[in-house]
This record gives structure tokens, C-alpha cells and sequence, in this order.
């Protein structure tokens, strides 16, 4: 019956894929992407931008990312930048005094024991001042392409709501998503459903009636929608 039951879950979230491969197109790309469409697959960049983007809408995140990068690129470089310039650069992005401090001590970090290069290693990654599983998941797959779910709140919200999972955090929700999705599908799952939980599966009001997944969505915690 388990069985049975993840292979409908997964039946289920590859045609939500399949649809909002072409249902998000046009859409505002998420900011990770939006960083590669400036300089290119850099697992770095990706890294520092992400560690800017906790508790942080993209529209603040990719400004500072390239007020930052406009000064430095690389790990060497972010390093050498003293305090209130790297502050000055990534303000005004959440705690962004305290994701100062950790970019800081992530570069030197990478510059001592990496030479510079961002380690391809999930264990690694969330090692690093600033980096939780979220961020770490991010660099593997958009920064090296290789499988692993990042789990934003977007990707929590929309699974928990699908009927996808039932989770209560966005690690658990990862954990579970991994038994159900194809690897051909995770890295791509966090930009679709970014995009999607920007635009209509917002966080208070759903946009249900517009929706091209509504009619797979069992609308789990939705008690208000347009």
C-alpha cells in the first residue's frame, strides 16, 4: 500500500512539474538564477548570495548580491573587504550585520582550506558560518547541478498544500520529497515552485481560481483564497 501510494505522489508532482514548466515561463526568475544569467554557474556567488537571501525576499537579495559582487567576486577578495563595506554593500537585507560577519568568516574559511573553491560536499557546506541546509542544497544544485531539493518556504508551503507531504518544517519536507520526486526533477522543482509561490500560491490568499494545478491541489491549511 506505501508503495502504491508514493508512486501516485509521484505521478502527482511530476505532472505539477510538467505544467508549471510552461505555466512559469515569463515569470521573474528566482534569484539564484538571476545571479548565473549575470555571472555564469559560480558555485560561490551562488553560495554568498544565498546566505544574503535567508529570511530575505529576492527583490532585496539580488540587489545587495551585485551591490556585493560589484565590489569583490572572490573569496580572496570578500575577505580583504573590511566590515562596514561589506555591510554598506549587502544592507538592507535581514540581519544583515550578523550575515556580514558569517560571509566574512565563509571566505576566509574557503580561502584557508578550500584555496578559494567552494567544496562540492553537503556536510562541508552546512559547516560554513551562515549555511544551513537550505543554502547548502541550493549551491549543489545550481551551482555544481547536482541532485539535491533546496527547500525554501515556497517549496514547504506548496508541497505541504498540494497533499505532496505533511510536514511541519522544511527539513522534513526534503527529507520526504526525496522519497516521491525523480532525481531528474530536484533541482528544477525549487525554481518552478519559487516562481509559482511568488506569483499565485502566495503565503496569505492563494490565487486558486487562476491556478493550473488546482485541480490536483488539496488546498491542506488554505482557509482564504481568490
Amino acid at each position: 500500500m506505501e508503495t502504491n501510494n508514493r508512486f501516485a505522489l509521484s505521478e502527482k508532482i511530476v505532472a505539477v512539474i510538467n505544467k508549471l514548466r510552461k505555466e512559469t515561463s515569463g515569470m521573474v526568475e528566482p534569484m539564484s538564477f538571476s545571479i548565473i544569467q549575470n555571472y555564469g554557474r559560480d558555485p560561490f556567488l551562488v553560495l554568498i548570495s544565498g546566505i544574503l537571501s535567508t529570511r530575505t525576499k529576492d527583490s532585496v537579495t539580488l540587489p545587495a548580491s551585485l551591490r556585493l559582487f560589484s565590489l569583490a567576486t572572490t573569496a580572496e577578495h570578500i575577505s580583504a573587504l573590511d566590515q562596514k563595506s561589506l555591510e554598506q554593500a549587502i544592507y538592507p537585507v535581514g540581519f544583515y550585520r550578523q550575515k556580514a560577519v558569517s560571509i566574512k568568516k565563509t571566505c576566509m574559511i574557503l580561502s584557508a582550506q578550500y584555496e578559494g573553491a567552494v567544496p562540492a560536499d553537503f556536510h562541508a557546506l552546512v559547516s560554513l558560518p551562515g549555511v544551513g541546509p537550505k543554502v547548502a542544497n541550493l549551491v549543489l544544485a545550481v551551482g555544481f547541478g547536482i541532485p539535491a531539493i533546496c527547500v525554501d518556504v515556497h517549496v514547504h508551503r506548496i508541497c505541504n498544500r498540494l497533499g505532496l507531504v505533511s510536514t511541519k518544517t522544511p527539513e522534513e519536507t526534503e527529507q520526504e520529497l526525496k522519497k516521491i520526486i525523480p532525481k531528474e526533477y530536484w533541482i528544477e522543482l525549487n525554481r518552478l515552485l519559487v516562481m509559482w509561490g511568488q506569483n499565485v500560491c502566495v503565503p496569505i490568499s492563494p490565487y486558486c481560481s487562476r491556478c493550473v494545478i488546482q485541480d490536483v491541489c488539496s488546498r491542506k491549511g488554505v482557509t482564504r483564497y481568490r
